[in-house]
Order: structure tokens, then C-alpha cells, then sequence
């Protein structure tokens, strides 16, 4: 498996999936420990809980929300395999999803984000990372320019309060010298992540529109089993798939209409152990507001054009650091043995050099 850490040092190294199957002896149930981020008193529930309930999903608190770690006896390694080779079904409704609208919205948005949406065609989307005036990264999101007149915008749930807060803070102040934008919250759908080699095969006969003609981060408003959904080729996993941004009204009925197409369902803990396998980063373990996106080996989110004009928050040290070379890096790393827990030290001729 792809452990990612962060090493002092700066070194070369590239990222790798590996199509390994996880194997079974793994004590992956050990990973909940790791899933539940904060102490809370109350636990938000998405539309899809009830749902969880019925299908047998061990919950867990997870970016202040009951989600369900695995399904019945379904282990999470082997869900894991699963999807390497089949398809599965995440519930990501806990993320937030957002519109922003205006004449000035992509000028509004660049000014949160290191990405080119300028650039983008219609209907097409980038990662990208929304960054302070350290260099640092607030979190990390997908925004998708629609042919529809707004910009479609998932970032992590765990970091919605600060998102949020950073948004109508940046809005406020945009709008204060005569821009044109407007943010909205998409409270009302819920959002189904689709993931696994064979997720186009098992889809397509619940859709009217061609998903061959739905290329990679592109976007599309289509209806799925009969329901008005936006369609989205992308996820998390380093596997072929999309997510499904659903009415809250019809969410838990498409989720029953795919697992009768043969979707599996999957919880956080095999969605955690594919993006790690996958060199995926997620945001408060591998990356924050500490670090840059040169240090995060994330510098390919930062657009051409970007570069050269440097007007998005802490451009001034990321592009130093993109010239210069950063003193750390997150890289990968292959083990043998028990994987490492998080901040172990990594030592070189026994010198500390990373963790």
C-alpha cells in the first residue's frame, strides 16, 4: 500500500496506483480509529442515513457526521477488492456542494483558487485547492464550469464551516468593489460517488445519455433511473466512475435501483484505503493549512496562465517555492510489514528525515 508523508527533505518521487487486491488477513477494521477526526456532541445525518440503517451500515463519526464505515459482514478489505475489479457505491452527501453565479464568477472564484477555470471548457472540471496568503492549502475541491450560467463546486465536508466562512468572507469583499457574484448552497441533493472499472458497464442501462460521451471530469445534468440528476466522471478512488449529485427526495429510491443493477455498497473504510493505495491526498492527514501545494506535490493544479498573473491568496510563496524547490515534499512510500501509524518517524542511516 502507498503511504503518504510528509519528509523534510525534498526528494524525487512519483505517485502510483497499485492494483494489488488488499489482502484479507489486513486488520482494516482498525481503521475506524482513524476516521473519526473530532470529539462530538451531535452528529449531522445525511439524507442516505436511514438508508444505512436498513442495509446494516456500522456507523462511525466522521467531519461531525454519522457515516458508515463497512455493511454487515461485508469486510473492508474486501470491499476494497471489490471495487478494484467491480464497482461500489459511497454515500458523499456529506460533502459540500455549491453554485456560484454572476458575470464575475470565474474572476470571483480565481480569486480563491490556484486553478485555470478561465481555461476550462463548458461542462468540464479541474481540482483544485483553495489557498490563504501563507501559501498554505484551506482545503482542496472540484469546481466544474457549467454550460448553465454557474460554477459547480464539491469541496470536503470536514472543512465546510471554514469554506464557507472563507467564501462569504471573499464575497463580501469582491462584491464591495462592484463585482458581480453570488454563492448558493446546494442543501436540497444529496451526492452518490460511483466507483470501479465496471461503474459505466452497470450505470448505462439506467441512463438515456451515452456515458462514452462523458469523459473524464466532465459534467452533465442527465437523468438516472428515470430521476433529474447532475453526472459528474470523476471520484476518489484512482478507478474509472462518476458521482451523482441527486434530490434529496430521490436519493435513498436511486440507491435502491442500483443495488438491483448490481452496485455494492461501501463505506468509508474501503474509501480511505483506495486513495491512499491511489496516492490520493485527504485534506487534515496529508495536507492542510500548513502546507503549500508545492509541498503537497499538488503544483499541477496550478494553471499556466495562473502562474503568470500570481493573483490567487499566497501566490508570492508558492510560485518562489515552485522556482526554488521546496525543504519538504509529501512523497510515497512502499512498505513491508504492518503499515506505519500516523507521524512515525522516518529515518535514513538513522537520521530523521521525515514522519
Amino acid at each position: 500500500m502507498n503511504h503518504i508523508k510528509f519528509l523534510r527533505n525534498a526528494v524525487k518521487g512519483t505517485a502510483w496506483m497499485s492494483r494489488v487486491p488488499l489482502a484479507s488477513s489486513d486488520n482494516m477494521s482498525k481503521m475506524t480509529r482513524f476516521l473519526s477526526i473530532s470529539p462530538v456532541t451531535y452528529l449531522e445525518q445525511t439524507v442516505l442515513h436511514d438508508f444505512h440503517i436498513h442495509h446494516e451500515g456500522k456507523m462511525v463519526e466522521f467531519a461531525g457526521y454519522s457515516m458508515p464505515v463497512q455493511y454487515g459482514k461485508v469486510g473492508i478489505a474486501s470491499s476494497h477488492n471489490h471495487i478494484r475489479t467491480h464497482c461500489g457505491m459511497f454515500d458523499v452527501s456529506h460533502m459540500l456542494q455549491s453554485k456560484i453565479h454572476g458575470k464575475d464568477r470565474i474572476k470571483f472564484m480565481e480569486n480563491l483558487i490556484v486553478g485555470d477555470i478561465e481555461g476550462l471548457a463548458d461542462n468540464t472540471g479541474t481540482l483544485s485547492l483553495f489557498t490563504n496568503e501563507r501559501g498554505g492549502i484551506i482545503d482542496d475541491l472540484i469546481c466544474s464550469k457549467t454550460s448553465l450560467g454557474f460554477l459547480y463546486v464539491v469541496s470536503n465536508a470536514g472543512c465546510k464551516e471554514k469554506d464557507l466562512l472563507h467564501m462569504r468572507e471573499r464575497l463580501a469583499e469582491f462584491k464591495s468593489k462592484g463585482g458581480d457574484a453570488e454563492l448558493e448552497i446546494i442543501d436540497d441533493h444529496g451526492l452518490l460517488a460511483i466507483q470501479g472499472p465496471e461503474s459505466a458497464k452497470t450505470l448505462q442501462p439506467l441512463l438515456e445519455d451515452d456515458l462514452n460521451q462523458l469523459y473524464f471530469m466532465h459534467t452533465k445534468e442527465m437523468k438516472v433511473a428515470g430521476i433529474p440528476c447532475r453526472v459528474t466522471r470523476c471520484g476518489y478512488t484512482g478507478e474509472d466512475g462518476v458521482e451523482i449529485s441527486v434530490p434529496n427526495a430521490k436519493a435513498t429510491e436511486l440507491c435502491e435501483t442500483l443495488l438491483e443493477a448490481g452496485v455494492q455498497l461501501a463505506g468509508l473504510g474501503a474509501r480511505d484505503s483506495l486513495r491512499l493505495e491511489a496516492g490520493l491526498c485527504l485534506y487534515g492527514n496529508d495536507i492542510d493549512d500548513t502546507t503549500t501545494p508545492i509541498e503537497a506535490g499538488l503544483a499541477w493544479t496550478i494553471g499556466k496562465r495562473r502562474r503568470q498573473t500570481a493573483d490567487f491568496l499566497g501566490a508570492e510563496i508558492i510560485l518562489k517555492q515552485l522556482k526554488d524547490k521546496p525543504t519538504r515534499r509529501r512523497i510515497g512510500l512502499t512498505c513491508t510489514g504492518p503499515p506505519p501509524r500516523a507521524h512515525c518517524p522516518v529515518l535514513s542511516e538513522g537520521q530523521q528525515i521525515g514522519e
